[in-house]
């Protein structure tokens, strides 16, 4: 009978989880959709930007800032914070809808974007913009200050974790497996870099531009603990996430497929929208399909 009561209370108590996650996941859900308008209506206003891959990494920024990390507004100087650098800074007006969505800045602020005297520029500023933790734009870079960060938080004997976001593009660049070898020679479990893997980059495709495929592979080859997700999968992110933090003794690298505009079907997976802004026409139809025109 004892047995049979315990079942039970640890099966209400799963369902109350999983009722839980969905209704989490509907609010990120919700969150998203935001963020791709913010995405496009501060890109037609500054009529120019990155559109393609700042929609393509929308479900990880939501998932990282309104779900797992420990930041906040008040937190921006704390030590014991959680870290995120943009590896592939061009994708700054995702990061920035995420942040003034956070409570870092007022909204409005927004409409400034690469506009002269806003502190919302081309790529993050961490002298600028609250709750950027890296200026970021040469790619490759950010990668290597992640490193930094969470050998930082080894030696300092912190519990912070750092994560970082590369473009599968970005990985063309020597300097991002130098970051890498450093991080599994020195453990660095505190580490968890997101590749954005949408398979263009301004040129065309990845794969005929400079082939950093297979990058699973090429993580596990230089150390890494290696995880395959779909990036628009909320429930595959934050799975991922969690198994994440339960590997010792060498960083994760979560390999993201995803679909460059994802959103917008006239931007998915079209390499001719990586540093194109909208016009008005174009803004409008984008809005209307993402579920909105505010």
């Amino acid at each position: 009978m004892y047995m049979v009561v315990a079942n039970k209370i640890l099966v209400s108590k799963i369902l109350q989880e999983v009722r839980k996650m969905k209704k989490t996941i509907e609010e990120l859900k919700s969150i998203a959709k935001q963020i791709r308008k913010d995405i496009i209506t501060m890109l037609t206003e500054s009529h120019s930007g990155h559109p393609g891959g700042s929609l393509s990494a929308v479900e990880i920024l939501v998932t990282l800032y309104f779900y797992e990390m420990n930041v906040s507004k008040e937190k921006c100087k704390d030590l014991n914070r959680d870290r995120f650098v943009l590896s592939k800074g061009h994708a700054a007006p995702a990061l920035y809808s995420v942040l003034a969505r956070k409570g870092f800045f007022n909204v409005d602020e927004l409409k400034s974007l690469r506009k002269i005297g806003s502190i919302l520029q081309g790529h993050p500023n961490m002298n600028e913009v609250p709750g950027v933790d890296m200026s970021t734009g040469s790619l490759g870079q950010g990668i290597s200050a992640a490193v930094g960060m969470a050998l930082a938080g080894k030696i300092d004997k912190k519990d912070y974790r750092v994560y970082a976001l590369l473009g599968d593009g970005e990985l063309e660049e020597g300097q991002v497996w130098e970051a890498a070898m450093s991080a599994a020679h020195y453990g660095l479990d505190n580490l968890t870099a997101f590749v954005d893997n949408n398979g263009l980059q301004i040129d065309g495709p990845v794969k005929e531009v400079m082939n950093p495929e297979p990058i699973t592979d090429k993580f596990k080859a230089f150390g890494w603990n290696v995880l395959f997700i779909d990036g628009h999968n909320f429930e595959e992110i934050i799975n991922a996430i969690e198994e994440a933090k339960k590997i010792q003794d060498k960083p994760t690298a979560i390999v993201c497929k995803t679909v460059k505009g994802k959103g917008v079907s006239f931007m998915e997976n079209q390499a001719s929208w990586h540093g194109t802004a909208p016009n008005i026409e174009q803004c409008e139809q984008a809005l209307r399909e993402i579920g909105g025109e505010e």
